[in-house]
């Protein structure tokens, strides 16, 4: 099999892209920091609360607003300067990092203000997400569109497991804190980088006059659910996300009081899901085009499904690392699949507003998990929910897997029909 047939070569085509290289390295010190960040503000969260209520609030309060923002920043999306867009969001976001550390660092903070200021920076990444995830077809051409998706969810991934790791040694050696001050340092990087990059101007821009936010957003949501692939796509990962997703937030419980581990336990089993990712990004590399795509996604979701009913199966903390490792696989496995199935099936006039649908089912439905099972886990403990919600998940993926074909033709076969 040649290079380019098992997508290396396309790898190594799309990061000879100016632009696109310059976005993929600032991008990944970015996501380095917040990830920093993100296992700071779980810990945290648990240390002011020792409450699976709150673990839950906090987790979610990053994604939350994505349902309130992400309809009008997918339009805006279609609309506007998209790089502009994510560079405003990412400034905001350096802010709120600095004023965490300067709290924490204080001995001012409370589990409210440590809420209040994760679902301010919620706002920012819900403002930003679908202007990023449109963006990426402006910085490569149709033929290296899935790998630079898959490179996207690797350099994710890979900051995923740097990053807890990071920030396990320096909450044990230094303080919280100073992983509020390293992710404010971290969007520098990713600012400088936007100003090296042009792209053309959304093709709508010029249609200001008489545009209508919500209507044109609702629009592109029932373009989406309409679609016999994208629909399908869409409702497998809502209730996917809606039962399941949100388990990682839920880890400093389980590292806790399931697994009898610290900080370090926690960081270290939120950067095995990381490794898992990774190695899932990778591996989706190889791959150079779309066919049996659909099955791929479905098959993974049903994986990780079951990975996480054993995750809450176990005390012990080398099954529960395993468990994780084959969940942080499939997670990322199934996500870029969707995602490049997606990109590749949507009308251009629609993709703005469609990733901002699919960036709200991947980022609320979690949310909105984790404060559902947060709160289950006061009256039955953390296990219980969980479990639960991965064999609802399961029944998702079975009812996908029987609609398989009808969705891979859609999307496999009439999309690159529609391309030629």
């Amino acid at each position: 099999m040649s290079p380019t047939a098992s997508g290396f070569g396309n790898v190594v085509r799309a990061l000879r892209i100016r632009n696109y290289r310059v976005y993929t390295v600032g991008n990944f010190i970015s996501l380095s920091g917040s990830w920093v960040q993100r296992v700071a503000v779980g810990w945290l969260a648990w240390q002011l609360s020792h409450s699976g209520v709150w673990l839950g609030l906090c987790g979610a309060a990053d994604l939350i607003p994505v349902v309130v923002v992400s309809p009008f920043a997918g339009a805006f999306a279609d609309r506007v300067d998209r790089v502009r867009i994510i560079r405003v969001t990412q400034i905001v976001a350096m802010t709120q990092a600095l004023v965490l550390a300067f709290l924490t660092q204080a001995g001012s903070i409370t589990v409210e203000m440590l809420f209040g200021l994760t679902l301010l920076l919620g706002v920012a990444n819900a403002a930003n997400q679908p202007a990023r995830l449109a963006l990426i077809p402006h910085l490569v051409d149709r033929a290296t569109l899935g790998s630079a998706v898959a490179i996207n969810s690797l350099v994710f991934n890979s900051a995923r497991f740097i990053g807890p790791a990071i920030a396990g040694a320096v909450i044990a050696h230094g303080s919280i804190a100073m992983t509020f001050a390293v992710n404010a340092l971290s969007y520098v990087a990713f600012i400088v980088a936007l100003t090296r990059i042009t792209v053309p101007p959304a093709r709508a821009a010029a249609s200001a006059p008489g545009f209508r936010v919500f209507g044109e957003a609702l629009a592109g949501y029932a373009y989406a659910l309409k679609h016999p692939g994208i629909g399908g796509i869409m409702v497998l990962f809502s209730v996917s996300s809606l039962a399941l997703r949100g388990f990682i937030q839920l880890l400093p419980g389980f590292a806790d009081s399931v697994f009898g581990r610290g900080p370090e336990g926690f960081a270290w089993l939120v950067a095995v899901v990381g490794l898992g990712a990774v190695v899932g990004a990778a591996w989706m590399l190889r791959r150079g085009g779309t066919a049996g795509l659909t099955r791929l996604v479905i098959a993974h979701t049903l994986a990780l499904s079951l990975a996480v009913m054993a995750f809450t199966a176990t005390a012990v903390y080398g099954i529960g690392l395993v468990c994780a490792f084959v969940a942080g696989f499939s997670l990322v496995v199934s996500g870029i699949g969707a995602q490049t199935l997606v990109q590749i099936a949507v009308d251009p006039a629609m993709r703005g507003r469609v990733l901002g649908f699919y960036g709200m089912v991947f980022r609320a439905g979690p949310a909105f998990n984790a404060i559902i099972m947060g709160a289950l886990s006061t009256q039955f403990g953390l296990r219980a929910p969980v479990a639960a919600g991965a064999a609802i998940s399961l029944l998702a993926g079975g009812w996908a897997y029987a609609r398989r074909r009808r969705m891979a033709h859609a999307l496999e076969v009439e999309a690159h029909a529609a391309a030629d």
